[in-house]
């Protein structure tokens, strides 16, 4: 089958073994989205080799329960031991042995088929499309923030960076009514927060000092200096990002302000899934481009460019 294949830095549409029928589900794709993560792989940020992409919807084509066989799916993309100690205590996501769909040691969703273990799967609702199931994950992602801090109507809360992830995570929190801005660069971004009542904000404009919960979502070191700046002491910056290499923090000043920092990544995808089946959040508005697997290069390219959101591979 064809694939998109990542080695030393460079990636390539190559044809690999297509996943053979285990005890796991064989999934052909329908459709998958590229995300930060990927390009940053591409990059270098972990030394990853392998099939890329995480964020799929998909059919069931075989399946040890064969009532799972036709349905339309999404899945979580940590597979874990249940094993080991972070799994004993309920950390699954944290699996000391876990392997990650096209990011750790399991090959990804940019190809015709994968396996995945059934646990990780979840049926797509019928009234549910598959380019809005296609973004369940980043979805769960972004709502994994409101699971590790409580966001009250009355918190001032910042987005900095309206990015992919960046405009899923302000749709999701301005349904906690807090009084939400997002510091938003170009144009596209500014139009799609502006459409859903978002009040957006530039850097000039960002009160330092002010802010309860800043989330910082741009991957870049300069993204965290401006959410450093304007969190208020015992206030929180969330961390959605992921860097490669390392940022130079003054820690000393985090201590003094008593600055909670909390990384957040992967998130619950029932919630996610019931957000888009009650259309309360639209992600579609991110869709840039399609591009049939044939053409996965020129779709990475596309994707890399400075304010483009979501691109789409299109299995079928």
């Amino acid at each position: 089958m064809q694939a998109v294949w990542l080695e030393n830095n460079k990636i390539e549409l190559k044809q690999i073994t297509q996943p053979s029928i285990t005890k796991e589900a064989l999934i052909r794709i329908r459709k998958a989205g590229i995300c930060s993560t990927d390009l940053e792989l591409v990059k270098g940020y972990y030394p990853y080799r392998g099939v890329l992409g995480h964020e799929f919807v998909g059919e069931v084509v075989d399946a040890p329960v064969k009532d799972w066989i036709g349905a339309r799916v999404v899945g979580e993309i940590n597979t874990m031991c249940g094993q080991c100690d972070s799994c004993i205590h309920g950390l699954n996501t944290h699996c000391e042995n876990r392997t990650v769909l096209g990011i750790i040691n399991r090959n990804g969703v940019f190809a015709e088929y994968i396996n995945l273990p059934l646990q990780n799967l979840l049926r797509v609702p019928d009234s549910v499309s598959d380019d809005f199931a296609v973004f369940t994950e980043p979805l769960a992602a972004a709502l994994e923030i409101g699971q590790q801090v409580q966001i009250k109507p009355t918190d001032r809360v910042l987005i900095i960076g309206a990015g992919r992830l960046g405009q899923l995570i302000a749709q999701t929190l301005a349904l906690t009514g807090c009084n939400l801005q997002v510091l938003a660069r170009h144009t596209l971004q500014k139009e799609l927060l502006t459409a859903r009542g978002i009040n957006i904000t530039s850097e000039d404009e960002i009160q330092p000092r002010k802010w309860d919960v800043v989330v910082e979502a741009t991957g870049s070191a300069d993204g965290f200096d401006i959410a450093r700046k304007a969190v208020r002491p015992r206030g929180t910056i969330v961390m959605k990002s992921t860097y490669k290499g390392d940022i130079n923090v003054n820690f000393s000043s985090i201590v003094v302000d008593e600055i909670n920092i909390i990384g957040s990544r992967c998130g619950p995808f029932e919630p996610a899934l019931e957000l888009l089946e009650q259309k309360l959040i639209d992600p579609t508005v991110l869709i840039t481009a399609r591009y049939p697997l044939k053409d996965a290069l020129k779709a990475f390219e596309h994707a890399a460019q400075a304010g483009v959101l979501k691109v789409l591979l299109e299995m079928r």
